[in-house]
């Protein structure tokens, strides 16, 4: 693959002539909008109820950590059915769920957050491989790191726009409006996607899926046998375990917009202030988000080994810039730390998914990414409840911020010995997928 830049005319082209991926591109930005609105008032909601930190950092191990425990069954039927039915299928189950968040009236009522939670979060543990493994299917070899790109800056948008916007929505309407606005997106997404016409090779040959291949394990070990038989590929598939150390930020940056970034606490109530605040940081982390895979991605263009190299720079950016937020004093400053934390994280989420999907066989690719995804769920509820606990225990935000920024150093040192696994190609060359080492 060529180290040619990556121009914003690409992204231009391939939304314009691929309908196929202009449709669950559209799908992604309603869905998303909806999503971050969403876990913005129920953060909110939770903090107000209860007083503590613990039931957001419980609240985020809800949406994250059930989608380790199902791999194995998200996996199978991604491999053995049709990914299009299966992003359907979670689309119209999540919109339905979402609507039971509007009983919650009452601290009394506060628990039921959590069982909807986790069932929605079972929905995107089926949606989220279903879609990474289609984009193979939908654009053309050459066009992956640029769909991949395209995607990730746009879940970065959605994050900046949803998160600021949410905040605001939520102050001024009410949590009811926006619930009802999550849930109308993911039926959007559901009809965009029945749009979409493409082949799904995979289905060749399968399988039919049967109900009790969901508790089949053997599928899902047949994956990681074939993820193990390459020490390449295992650790790439590793690369998001080390972003989700920072899953520590979706209780770090709603408590410090609440206490110490508040804004305009003069003008509004304590709670309206704390969420603008909340708002204020959530959508720096979106915009980090945003600018990190535009700028990354133009420097790597389609080489591989630059996307490698590009991974362990994005640990040090996402290390300095936590490390920074605990120790800035100003509300613009911590925005300016956010902001360069995220621009390191999402960087290496587009780079370590192009190269999954690059190396993957297109029949265990359901199966990666179920597991792809199951682990960097993991870290980040790990860090989030851990967070969350530390916080209640006495431990400031701003230490949390610092002690993240520290722990990222542990992923880049490992990611740099792994770096060993991949000889240097002669120049103009790159090693064929799957290589032995």
């Amino acid at each position: 693959m060529d180290s040619r830049p990556i121009t914003p005319a690409a992204y231009w082209r391939l939304v314009r002539g691929n309908a196929n991926f202009r449709r669950l591109w559209f799908a992604q930005i309603v869905s998303e909008i909806g999503d971050w609105f969403y876990s913005l008032a129920i953060y909110s909601l939770l903090f107000e109820l209860t007083g503590r930190a613990e039931a957001v950092g419980l609240a985020v191990v809800l949406q994250v950590l059930p989608q380790t425990f199902i791999a194995p069954a998200s996996g199978a039927v991604n491999d053995r059915a049709s990914r299009k039915a299966v992003m359907i299928g979670a689309d119209l189950a999540r919109a339905a769920i979402v609507l039971g968040m509007l009983m919650v009236r009452t601290r009394e009522m506060a628990w039921l957050v959590y069982p909807l939670l986790l069932v929605e979060t079972l929905g995107a543990a089926f949606f989220e491989p279903a879609r990474n493994s289609v984009i193979p299917n939908i654009a053309p070899r050459q066009d992956v790191i640029v769909a991949n790109t395209l995607s990730s800056t746009t879940w970065s948008f959605n994050l900046a726009v949803g998160a600021t916007a949410g905040g605001a929505v939520a102050a001024l309407v009410g949590r009811d409006a926006v619930f009802l606005l999550n849930a109308l997106s993911f039926l959007w997404s559901a009809v965009l996607i029945a749009r979409m016409r493409f082949e799904e090779p995979h289905l060749a040959g399968a399988p039919a899926l049967r109900f009790r291949d969901l508790a089949d394990f053997t599928p899902f070990v047949d994956g990681l046998r074939y993820i193990r038989g390459d020490p390449r590929l295992m650790a790439t598939v590793f690369v998001k375990a080390g972003i989700g150390v920072m899953g520590s930020n979706n209780v770090i940056l709603p408590i410090l917009g609440q206490k110490e970034f508040a804004v305009g606490a003069g003008a509004l109530d304590p709670r309206r202030a704390g969420m603008l605040g909340m708002s204020l940081l959530m959508g720096s982390r979106g915009l980090g988000a945003l600018l990190g895979p535009l700028l990354s991605a133009r420097w790597a263009g389609h080489s591989r080994p630059r996307l490698r190299r590009g991974i362990l720079a994005g640990y040090l950016f996402a290390a300095a810039g936590y490390f920074s937020l605990g120790l800035v004093p100003a509300m613009w400053m911590g925005c300016a730390a956010i902001v360069f934390a995220h621009m390191g994280g999402s960087t290496n989420w587009v780079f370590s998914t192009t190269l999954l999907q690059l190396e993957t066989d297109d029949r265990y690719r359901g199966r990666v990414f179920a597991t792809d995804l199951s682990i960097v769920m993991l870290a980040i509820a790990l860090s989030g409840y851990l967070a969350g606990a530390l916080m209640d225990w006495g431990v400031s935000a701003r230490l949390a911020a610092i002690w993240t920024g520290a722990a990222m150093l542990f992923p880049a040192g490992a990611w740099l010995l792994a770096l060993r696994l991949w000889k240097r190609p002669a120049a103009g060359t790159e090693p064929p997928p799957h290589s032995r080492t």
